[in-house]
């Protein structure tokens, strides 16, 4: 029966605009996968982003989801009102020799590489901070704290849809920020204490944050922590390959709506038939 299982599971949309068919494929086979084990599905409001939320799009994401036919057990939980969670695993951090501050702006980490790769979420560090500030002061300047990763070391696990993955530290990734210079927790901590404390047993999202799921083994690393299983879905591209973000106002799931579209129409349209199969986006007839 729904929600009796011990598959624990979650939708987390961040509220920064519409959700779209991106969303709607990774939010189903989120669903699908809980459905199937007989477990709990939870709604969880990734609203940590203050310039960009909008509580419009909180209201906005839940009707969207309910018109696709996609339902849930638990919340929406919102992850602002959670601070304290996030600051107790920041002191756990800290008191275990973990993270350090830094000073740098992400233009201080681009003009100190020799060759950035455009288009990164967080181009690797090259470790400028490292040692700097060993008695606290950073003359009044703004700090960000980051993990501190060996050199070499590497993280495996095995992906429900993408198989077994390797990243390792000082070539796929450097010591990322944790903590953010406005007081706030990274995507990358705070999502590991949510879906920690809240007891998910795999986490199902999109193959563009492999990456951060290597971050975010990291962190269960250092907190002593078990981490839950991944399943990576393949992204809905466009007709010329490129990912469907939320500029694509035209796909979101409310453009989709007005236009008279039909939940069963959008979701047989992302190849949803397995769960997993790629799929580019061409309209509906």
């Amino acid at each position: 029966m729904k929600g009796e299982g011990s598959y624990r599971g979650r939708l987390a949309p961040s509220p920064t605009g519409y959700l779209h068919v991106g969303h709607a494929r990774t939010f189903y086979v989120a669903w699908q996968r809980a459905r199937a084990a007989g477990g709990t599905l939870v709604l969880r409001n990734d609203d940590l982003d203050r310039d960009r939320v909008r509580p419009e799009f909180v209201e906005a994401f839940q009707e969207d989801l309910a018109w696709l036919g996609l339902d849930w057990d638990q919340g929406p939980v919102a992850q602002s009102g959670r601070m304290g969670w996030y600051e107790e695993a920041l002191e756990r951090l800290k008191s275990s020799g973990w993270v350090y501050p830094c000073v740098c702006s992400r233009r201080d980490v681009l003009s100190a590489l020799a060759a950035p790769h455009a288009g990164e979420d967080e181009p690797l560090y090259p470790g400028t901070c490292r040692g700097q500030f060993t008695g606290g002061e950073w003359n009044g300047k703004r700090v960000s704290w980051r993990m501190r990763l060996t050199e070499g070391e590497a993280v495996e696990f095995e992906d429900g849809a993408m198989g077994r993955q390797r990243c390792v530290a000082g070539r796929d990734i450097g010591d990322f920020v944790v903590w953010r210079h406005d007081g706030l927790p990274s995507y990358q901590l705070a999502c590991v204490v949510d879906d920690a404390l809240m007891g998910m047993t795999e986490v199902v999202r999109g193959e563009d944050l492999l990456v951060s799921t290597a971050r975010q083994l990291w962190i269960y690393r250092a907190l002593g922590w078990a981490a839950p299983s991944f399943f990576h879905c393949t992204l809905v591209r466009d007709d010329q390959g490129r990912r469907l973000a939320k500029r694509n106002a035209a796909l979101s799931i409310r453009a989709l709506r007005a236009a008279g579209r039909r939940p069963a129409d959008v979701l047989a349209s992302l190849c949803l038939e397995d769960g997993v199969a790629g799929s580019h986006w061409g309209g509906l007839s």
